[in-house]
Protein backbone atom coordinates (compact mmCIF):
# COMPACT_ATOMS: atom_id res chain seq x y z
CA UNK A 1 0.00 0.00 0.00
CA UNK A 2 1.60 3.39 -1.22
CA UNK A 3 2.02 5.46 2.09
CA UNK A 4 1.92 2.76 4.26
CA UNK A 5 3.66 3.72 7.49
CA UNK A 6 5.45 1.88 9.85
CA UNK A 7 7.07 2.26 13.10
CA UNK A 8 9.69 -0.11 14.32
CA UNK A 9 10.18 -1.11 17.87
CA UNK A 10 12.97 -3.41 18.46
CA UNK A 11 14.62 -3.11 15.06
CA UNK A 12 17.94 -4.73 14.89
CA UNK A 13 19.53 -4.46 11.50
CA UNK A 14 15.90 -3.74 9.80
CA UNK A 15 15.21 -7.18 8.70
CA UNK A 16 11.45 -7.60 10.00
CA UNK A 17 11.39 -4.02 8.01
CA UNK A 18 12.16 -5.25 4.46
CA UNK A 19 10.12 -8.55 5.05
CA UNK A 20 7.03 -5.54 5.80
CA UNK A 21 8.02 -3.83 2.93
CA UNK A 22 8.79 -6.94 0.36
CA UNK A 23 5.03 -7.88 1.44
CA UNK A 24 2.87 -4.85 2.44
CA UNK A 25 5.43 -1.66 0.86
CA UNK A 26 5.28 1.66 2.85
CA UNK A 27 8.38 3.23 4.77
CA UNK A 28 9.79 3.47 8.09
CA UNK A 29 8.67 6.41 10.24
CA UNK A 30 10.52 5.70 13.13
CA UNK A 31 12.94 2.77 14.48
CA UNK A 32 13.74 2.14 18.12
CA UNK A 33 16.59 0.24 19.38
CA UNK A 34 19.38 1.26 21.70
CA UNK A 35 22.51 -1.18 20.92
CA UNK A 36 25.27 1.07 19.85
CA UNK A 37 25.83 -1.57 16.84
CA UNK A 38 22.39 -1.60 15.61
CA UNK A 39 22.07 2.23 15.66
CA UNK A 40 25.19 2.65 13.49
CA UNK A 41 23.50 0.48 10.66
CA UNK A 42 19.73 2.02 11.16
CA UNK A 43 21.72 5.94 11.00
CA UNK A 44 23.89 4.82 7.88
CA UNK A 45 20.98 3.05 5.87
CA UNK A 46 17.90 5.24 6.74
CA UNK A 47 19.45 9.00 7.99
CA UNK A 48 16.41 10.71 8.07
CA UNK A 49 14.58 8.02 9.80
CA UNK A 50 14.38 8.97 13.87
CA UNK A 51 15.93 6.45 16.44
CA UNK A 52 14.12 6.62 19.46
CA UNK A 53 16.24 4.66 20.91
CA UNK A 54 14.82 2.52 24.85
CA UNK A 55 11.40 1.99 24.44
CA UNK A 56 11.55 1.54 27.97
CA UNK A 57 12.12 5.81 28.32
CA UNK A 58 9.91 6.76 25.25
CA UNK A 59 6.52 8.70 25.68
CA UNK A 60 4.55 7.23 23.46
CA UNK A 61 1.94 10.32 23.07
CA UNK A 62 4.82 12.75 22.86
CA UNK A 63 5.70 10.31 19.71
CA UNK A 64 2.17 10.57 17.97
CA UNK A 65 2.40 14.00 18.56
CA UNK A 66 6.12 14.19 16.95
CA UNK A 67 5.39 12.07 14.10
CA UNK A 68 1.79 11.38 13.80
CA UNK A 69 -0.01 8.21 13.85
CA UNK A 70 1.41 4.37 11.98
CA UNK A 71 -0.49 2.11 10.27
CA UNK A 72 1.83 -0.94 11.07
CA UNK A 73 3.65 -1.31 14.13
CA UNK A 74 7.10 -4.27 13.83
CA UNK A 75 8.59 -5.92 16.11
CA UNK A 76 10.90 -8.71 16.92
CA UNK A 77 11.14 -8.01 20.63
CA UNK A 78 14.53 -9.64 22.21
CA UNK A 79 14.43 -13.56 22.67
CA UNK A 80 17.19 -13.65 25.36
CA UNK A 81 14.74 -14.98 28.07
CA UNK A 82 12.06 -17.27 24.97
CA UNK A 83 15.44 -18.94 23.73
CA UNK A 84 16.09 -22.99 24.93
CA UNK A 85 19.69 -20.59 24.75
CA UNK A 86 18.96 -18.42 27.72
CA UNK A 87 17.76 -18.57 31.18
CA UNK A 88 13.92 -19.40 29.54
CA UNK A 89 12.38 -17.41 32.29
CA UNK A 90 10.17 -16.27 29.36
CA UNK A 91 8.08 -12.76 29.22
CA UNK A 92 8.14 -11.12 32.67
CA UNK A 93 8.70 -7.61 33.74
CA UNK A 94 11.97 -6.66 33.99
CA UNK A 95 13.78 -9.13 32.00
CA UNK A 96 14.91 -8.66 27.99
CA UNK A 97 11.89 -10.66 26.67
CA UNK A 98 9.39 -8.94 29.41
CA UNK A 99 10.61 -5.84 26.55
CA UNK A 100 7.55 -7.27 25.10
CA UNK A 101 5.21 -5.16 27.77
CA UNK A 102 6.68 -1.90 26.85
CA UNK A 103 5.59 -2.91 23.16
CA UNK A 104 2.25 -3.85 24.27
CA UNK A 105 2.12 0.10 25.45
CA UNK A 106 3.27 1.35 22.48
CA UNK A 107 1.10 0.07 20.30
CA UNK A 108 -2.07 1.26 22.91
CA UNK A 109 -1.24 4.52 22.55
CA UNK A 110 -0.25 4.46 18.83
CA UNK A 111 -3.26 2.48 17.73
CA UNK A 112 -1.97 1.09 14.44
CA UNK A 113 -4.61 -1.08 11.86
CA UNK A 114 -1.69 -3.93 11.45
CA UNK A 115 1.33 -5.37 14.09
CA UNK A 116 3.90 -7.68 12.53
CA UNK A 117 5.80 -9.79 15.27
CA UNK A 118 8.29 -12.02 15.29
CA UNK A 119 10.34 -14.21 17.84
CA UNK A 120 12.11 -17.30 17.98
CA UNK A 121 9.94 -20.94 18.69
CA UNK A 122 10.83 -20.88 22.22
CA UNK A 123 7.27 -18.32 22.12
CA UNK A 124 5.61 -21.40 22.08
CA UNK A 125 6.62 -23.28 24.91
CA UNK A 126 8.30 -20.68 27.61
CA UNK A 127 5.72 -18.70 30.35
CA UNK A 128 4.77 -15.21 30.40
CA UNK A 129 3.54 -12.60 32.79
CA UNK A 130 -0.47 -12.39 32.37
CA UNK A 131 -2.79 -15.29 32.60
CA UNK A 132 -5.55 -16.07 30.42
CA UNK A 133 -7.39 -18.12 32.76
CA UNK A 134 -9.58 -17.88 35.34
CA UNK A 135 -6.65 -19.12 38.07
CA UNK A 136 -3.40 -21.14 36.95
CA UNK A 137 -4.93 -24.61 36.99
CA UNK A 138 -8.24 -24.12 35.04
CA UNK A 139 -6.61 -25.20 31.74
CA UNK A 140 -4.85 -28.30 30.26
CA UNK A 141 -3.07 -31.36 32.17
CA UNK A 142 -1.80 -30.54 35.47
CA UNK A 143 1.63 -31.45 35.01
CA UNK A 144 5.40 -30.24 35.78
CA UNK A 145 5.04 -28.38 32.56
CA UNK A 146 3.56 -24.31 32.96
CA UNK A 147 -0.09 -23.73 31.64
CA UNK A 148 0.68 -20.46 30.09
CA UNK A 149 2.57 -20.04 27.02
CA UNK A 150 4.38 -16.84 26.24
CA UNK A 151 2.48 -16.54 22.61
CA UNK A 152 -0.92 -17.23 24.30
CA UNK A 153 -0.11 -14.01 26.62
CA UNK A 154 1.33 -11.90 23.74
CA UNK A 155 -2.33 -13.06 21.53
CA UNK A 156 -4.18 -12.06 24.53
CA UNK A 157 -2.83 -8.85 25.09
CA UNK A 158 -3.56 -7.43 21.50
CA UNK A 159 -6.80 -9.60 21.68
CA UNK A 160 -7.52 -6.82 24.96
CA UNK A 161 -5.85 -4.11 22.99
CA UNK A 162 -8.86 -4.78 19.90
CA UNK A 163 -6.98 -6.74 17.56
CA UNK A 164 -7.58 -10.32 15.80
CA UNK A 165 -4.56 -11.81 14.46
CA UNK A 166 -2.92 -15.01 12.43
CA UNK A 167 0.52 -16.83 13.63
CA UNK A 168 2.56 -18.85 11.52
CA UNK A 169 5.75 -20.63 12.50
CA UNK A 170 8.62 -21.94 9.53
CA UNK A 171 12.14 -22.17 8.84
CA UNK A 172 14.13 -19.93 6.55
CA UNK A 173 14.82 -23.18 4.63
CA UNK A 174 11.25 -23.46 3.94
CA UNK A 175 11.04 -24.14 -0.03
CA UNK A 176 9.40 -21.03 -0.70
CA UNK A 177 12.10 -18.94 1.18
CA UNK A 178 14.93 -21.40 0.42
CA UNK A 179 17.90 -20.34 2.92
CA UNK A 180 20.54 -22.72 3.44
CA UNK A 181 20.19 -22.78 7.31
CA UNK A 182 17.08 -23.21 9.30
CA UNK A 183 16.43 -20.38 11.69
CA UNK A 184 12.82 -21.03 12.79
CA UNK A 185 10.77 -18.20 13.44
CA UNK A 186 7.22 -17.35 14.91
CA UNK A 187 5.49 -14.68 12.65
CA UNK A 188 2.25 -13.49 14.14
CA UNK A 189 0.04 -10.82 11.78
CA UNK A 190 -2.45 -8.72 13.82
CA UNK A 191 -4.91 -6.23 12.79
CA UNK A 192 -7.87 -3.80 13.90
CA UNK A 193 -11.22 -4.35 12.64
CA UNK A 194 -12.05 -3.28 9.06
CA UNK A 195 -8.50 -3.51 8.17
CA UNK A 196 -8.24 -6.76 6.14
CA UNK A 197 -10.65 -4.84 3.68
CA UNK A 198 -8.29 -2.15 2.62
CA UNK A 199 -8.37 -2.92 -1.46
CA UNK A 200 -5.15 -0.69 -1.75
CA UNK A 201 -3.40 -2.94 0.68
CA UNK A 202 -4.74 -6.06 -0.94
CA UNK A 203 -4.00 -5.07 -4.63
CA UNK A 204 -0.27 -3.93 -3.28
CA UNK A 205 0.33 -7.56 -1.83
CA UNK A 206 -0.70 -9.21 -4.59
CA UNK A 207 1.33 -7.11 -7.01
CA UNK A 208 4.51 -8.09 -4.89
CA UNK A 209 3.67 -11.63 -4.51
CA UNK A 210 4.04 -11.69 -8.27
CA UNK A 211 7.68 -10.01 -8.06
CA UNK A 212 8.86 -12.14 -4.35
CA UNK A 213 11.17 -10.23 -2.77
CA UNK A 214 11.44 -6.77 -4.62
CA UNK A 215 11.89 -5.23 -0.87
CA UNK A 216 11.98 -1.73 -2.23
CA UNK A 217 15.24 -1.45 -3.50
CA UNK A 218 16.87 -4.49 -0.94
CA UNK A 219 18.44 -7.70 -2.70
CA UNK A 220 15.72 -8.72 -4.77
CA UNK A 221 15.06 -12.47 -5.27
CA UNK A 222 16.04 -14.07 -8.31
CA UNK A 223 16.90 -18.12 -9.50
CA UNK A 224 19.16 -18.38 -12.54
CA UNK A 225 16.56 -17.59 -15.22
CA UNK A 226 15.73 -14.22 -13.56
CA UNK A 227 12.46 -15.14 -12.03
CA UNK A 228 11.74 -14.44 -8.61
CA UNK A 229 11.51 -17.56 -6.27
CA UNK A 230 13.69 -21.10 -5.32
CA UNK A 231 14.75 -22.86 -8.41
CA UNK A 232 12.64 -25.85 -8.20
CA UNK A 233 15.42 -28.06 -8.99
CA UNK A 234 17.22 -27.10 -5.88
CA UNK A 235 14.16 -26.81 -3.14
CA UNK A 236 14.36 -30.76 -2.09
CA UNK A 237 15.89 -31.54 0.87
CA UNK A 238 19.65 -30.54 1.92
CA UNK A 239 22.23 -30.17 4.85
CA UNK A 240 21.36 -27.15 6.62
CA UNK A 241 24.30 -25.15 7.73
CA UNK A 242 23.89 -23.93 11.28
CA UNK A 243 22.16 -20.80 11.87
CA UNK A 244 24.23 -17.54 12.90
CA UNK A 245 23.98 -16.92 16.52
CA UNK A 246 24.15 -13.62 18.22
CA UNK A 247 27.40 -15.27 20.11
CA UNK A 248 29.33 -16.43 17.27
CA UNK A 249 32.11 -13.79 17.91
CA UNK A 250 32.97 -15.06 20.78
CA UNK A 251 35.92 -17.35 21.11
CA UNK A 252 36.98 -20.20 23.34
CA UNK A 253 34.36 -22.61 25.78
CA UNK A 254 30.65 -21.40 25.89
CA UNK A 255 28.90 -21.97 29.44
CA UNK A 256 25.86 -21.39 27.20
CA UNK A 257 24.21 -24.64 24.79
CA UNK A 258 21.80 -24.31 22.21
CA UNK A 259 18.67 -26.86 21.43
CA UNK A 260 20.84 -29.89 20.36
CA UNK A 261 23.36 -29.46 23.26
CA UNK A 262 26.50 -27.78 21.24
CA UNK A 263 28.35 -24.75 22.46
CA UNK A 264 26.61 -21.73 20.95
CA UNK A 265 30.24 -20.65 19.35
CA UNK A 266 30.64 -23.87 17.97
CA UNK A 267 29.43 -22.75 14.29
CA UNK A 268 32.90 -20.76 14.24
CA UNK A 269 34.56 -23.40 15.47
CA UNK A 270 33.64 -26.70 13.76
CA UNK A 271 31.50 -26.46 11.19
CA UNK A 272 33.36 -23.83 8.93
CA UNK A 273 32.39 -25.75 5.23
CA UNK A 274 35.59 -25.04 3.24
CA UNK A 275 35.13 -22.59 0.13
CA UNK A 276 35.03 -24.45 -3.16
CA UNK A 277 33.51 -27.99 -2.14
CA UNK A 278 31.81 -26.78 0.69
CA UNK A 279 31.88 -29.69 3.22
CA UNK A 280 32.29 -28.96 6.69
CA UNK A 281 35.06 -30.35 9.45
CA UNK A 282 32.10 -32.14 10.78
CA UNK A 283 32.21 -33.81 7.17
CA UNK A 284 28.80 -32.86 6.11
CA UNK A 285 28.45 -31.67 2.78
CA UNK A 286 27.08 -28.15 3.10
CA UNK A 287 26.73 -27.33 -0.60
CA UNK A 288 23.76 -28.06 -2.22
CA UNK A 289 21.84 -25.93 0.65
CA UNK A 290 25.09 -23.09 -0.43
CA UNK A 291 23.97 -23.12 -4.46
CA UNK A 292 20.55 -23.39 -4.07
CA UNK A 293 20.74 -19.89 -1.19
CA UNK A 294 23.41 -18.64 -4.14
CA UNK A 295 20.76 -19.21 -6.84
CA UNK A 296 18.10 -17.34 -4.76
CA UNK A 297 20.37 -14.18 -3.85
CA UNK A 298 22.07 -13.83 -7.21
CA UNK A 299 24.98 -14.03 -6.01
CA UNK A 300 27.91 -16.21 -4.36
CA UNK A 301 28.63 -16.89 -1.07
CA UNK A 302 31.70 -15.21 0.53
CA UNK A 303 34.32 -16.75 1.78
CA UNK A 304 32.78 -18.87 5.03
CA UNK A 305 36.30 -18.55 7.14
CA UNK A 306 37.78 -14.32 7.61
CA UNK A 307 40.53 -13.75 4.84
CA UNK A 308 44.00 -14.36 5.74
CA UNK A 309 42.48 -16.95 8.11
CA UNK A 310 46.16 -19.48 9.37
CA UNK A 311 44.34 -22.05 10.51
CA UNK A 312 42.20 -20.20 13.15
CA UNK A 313 39.24 -20.54 11.13
CA UNK A 314 37.57 -17.67 12.43
CA UNK A 315 33.83 -17.14 11.04
CA UNK A 316 33.56 -14.36 8.08
CA UNK A 317 31.18 -11.69 9.29
CA UNK A 318 30.24 -11.35 5.66
CA UNK A 319 29.60 -15.12 5.11
CA UNK A 320 26.91 -14.64 7.88
CA UNK A 321 25.31 -11.50 6.63
CA UNK A 322 25.21 -13.62 3.14
CA UNK A 323 23.38 -16.40 5.08
CA UNK A 324 20.73 -13.67 6.47
CA UNK A 325 19.75 -12.57 2.86
CA UNK A 326 20.35 -9.26 3.03
CA UNK A 327 22.72 -7.28 0.79
CA UNK A 328 26.49 -7.38 0.50
CA UNK A 329 27.99 -5.12 3.21
CA UNK A 330 24.02 -4.16 4.94
CA UNK A 331 25.90 -4.63 7.97
CA UNK A 332 29.54 -5.46 6.90
CA UNK A 333 30.36 -2.37 5.26
CA UNK A 334 28.34 0.34 7.89
CA UNK A 335 31.81 2.49 8.78
CA UNK A 336 32.74 1.93 12.91
CA UNK A 337 31.23 -1.45 13.59
CA UNK A 338 33.48 -4.01 15.15
CA UNK A 339 33.11 -7.30 14.30
CA UNK A 340 31.64 -8.00 17.51
CA UNK A 341 29.16 -5.76 16.55
CA UNK A 342 28.34 -6.96 13.24
CA UNK A 343 28.26 -10.56 14.33
CA UNK A 344 25.47 -9.71 17.00
CA UNK A 345 23.58 -8.21 15.00
CA UNK A 346 23.21 -10.47 12.12
CA UNK A 347 22.75 -13.46 14.66
CA UNK A 348 19.59 -11.16 16.25
CA UNK A 349 17.89 -10.53 13.01
CA UNK A 350 15.26 -12.19 10.53
CA UNK A 351 15.77 -13.56 7.17
CA UNK A 352 13.36 -10.87 5.22
CA UNK A 353 12.72 -13.03 2.73
CA UNK A 354 10.91 -15.91 5.31
CA UNK A 355 8.90 -12.55 7.35
CA UNK A 356 7.63 -11.57 3.60
CA UNK A 357 6.59 -15.08 2.62
CA UNK A 358 4.90 -15.31 6.20
CA UNK A 359 3.29 -12.30 5.73
CA UNK A 360 1.81 -13.19 2.68
CA UNK A 361 0.64 -16.77 4.07
CA UNK A 362 -1.06 -14.95 7.36
CA UNK A 363 -2.96 -12.08 5.08
CA UNK A 364 -4.19 -14.61 2.92
CA UNK A 365 -5.26 -17.03 5.54
CA UNK A 366 -6.54 -13.71 6.93
CA UNK A 367 -8.84 -12.61 4.83
CA UNK A 368 -9.90 -16.10 3.65
CA UNK A 369 -11.06 -16.43 7.00
CA UNK A 370 -12.64 -13.05 7.09
CA UNK A 371 -14.63 -13.85 3.84
CA UNK A 372 -15.68 -17.43 5.73
CA UNK A 373 -17.23 -15.55 8.63
CA UNK A 374 -19.33 -13.29 6.18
Amino acid sequence: MAGLRIGSFCTGFGGLEMAVQAAFGGEAVFHADPDPGASKILSHHWPHVPNLGDITAVDWRQVLGLYGPVDLAAMGFPCTDLSLAGPRTGIQPGNRSGLWIHCAAGIEALNPRFVVIENVRGLLSQPAHSDLEPCPWCVGDRGDEPVLRALGAVLGDLADLGFDAEWIGLPASDPAVGACHPRWREIILAWQPGALEDADLAAGIERRAAAPGQAEGWGARADAGGRGGVPAAAAGDVTLLPTPAARDWKSGASNLMDANSRPLNEFAVNWLPRRGDWVGTNGKDYGPAIRRWEAVMGRQAPEPTEPGDRGNRRLNPAFSEWMMGVPAGHITAVPGLSREDQLRAIGNGVVWQQGAHALRLLHGRAVHGLAVAA
